[in-house]
């Protein structure tokens, strides 16, 4: 009896010999896709979006609402064709905010920042900052609160350094993106406002909202996550520009800035490696939306998708990056000489 050699796995099992073809089922994907469309007719290149977003200026124009003039008339509310804010409203912070220690409490208080209360430890050493804190304080007619020491540890937290005085701050109510869009285009403005993409550092928030007080922007954009909130610390950079300039909330930022492209506004990124360079900006007099990234990871990649274009500032070879507060107000700098001239 003859044991048949046992088939290895997978091994095919038809004769050798020439295969059948196809009949020319597979000649179609053998054919070339034909020339290769124009620059403007690719949505993700630079000249595309250009195009995509004159064709959406020009829309808005057409729904009445002269965008790009800045006259505001129409787009605020109504009409045929409006697109509907988000339903979700921006929240407020959880929880008042408590600024300790004396030379904190007294730059806060000489900032005007808003504040609901003045806690003073019972039997505290007066010394010139506390009596400066004091007059501050009656003069805005804030009340003031004698407390026991160990309540100015709870307010503060077990790691803060109190010296016996603390500021209450309430939470900050933000506007909502959209809101903020119609207050500009009622009063007649052309639209230019700054949105923050991964920005955590307060500094860098307060910094950034002087910018735009010096240089004509309307209002500055937060996203609900990942992102620095109008703290003390921000209030106090801004050098009471905060008290001018409004800071709205985006639940969710490239859903508001996509809606706010809808408006006819152009997103404008600001990144190291963009395409188009910041000097002679052509988008400078037309309504805008300048969004900067984290100064170490940038801007995000779908924010980076959303925008229209990706603008670079031009600088010298020994410097690596611009923090985020510099490079907006170069920007800014920039778009207001344009808008000028």
């Amino acid at each position: 009896m003859i044991n048949k050699k046992p088939s290895r796995p997978g091994a095919s099992k038809g004769k050798k010999g020439p295969t059948v073809g196809t009949g020319g089922h597979g000649r179609k994907s053998l054919e070339g896709r034909g020339p290769t469309p124009k620059a403007e007719d690719r949505t993700y290149h630079v000249a595309g979006k250009r195009k995509a977003a004159q064709e959406r200026l020009e829309a808005a124009r057409a729904r009445g609402g002269k965008t790009g003039s800045g006259s505001g008339s129409g787009s605020g509310s109504g009409g045929a064709g409006q697109v509907r804010r988000p339903p979700q409203r921006p929240k407020k912070t959880d929880e008042s905010e408590v600024v300790t220690g004396r030379n904190s409490v007294v730059e806060a208080l000489r900032a005007k920042i808003p504040a609901t209360a003045l806690y003073i430890a019972a039997r505290i050493d007066y010394d010139d900052r506390v009596k400066e804190a004091l007059s501050i304080a009656t003069k805005r007619g804030l009340p003031v609160m004698e407390v026991m020491r160990p309540e100015l540890d709870r307010m503060g937290g077990p790691d803060s350094v109190h010296q016996g005085i603390a500021l209450k701050v309430p939470p900050y109510e933000y506007a909502h993106p959209i809101d903020l869009l119609d207050d500009i285009l009622k009063a007649g403005k052309t639209p230019l406002l700054v949105a923050l993409d991964g920005v955590t550092d307060p500094r860098n928030l307060g910094a950034i909202i002087r910018s735009a007080g010096a240089f004509g922007a309307q209002g500055v954009i937060v996203p609900q996550r990942r992102s620095v909130g109008m703290t003390a610390a921000a209030w106090k950079t801004s050098a009471g520009a905060a008290a001018r300039i409004p800071v709205a909330m985006a639940p969710n930022l490239t859903q508001t800035l996509k809606a706010l492209k809808e408006r006819g506004v152009f997103v404008l990124g600001l990144d190291g490696g963009g395409t188009i360079s910041l000097p002679g900006l052509e988008f400078a007099t037309r309504p805008i939306v300048l969004v900067v990234g984290s100064e170490g990871k940038g801007l995000s990649r779908l924010v980076t998708e959303t925008c229209d274009a990706v603008v670079s500032i031009p600088i010298g070879a020994d410097t690596e990056s611009l923090n985020a507060g510099i490079a907006v107000s170069v920007a800014l700098y920039e778009v207001s000489k344009l808008r000028n001239e």
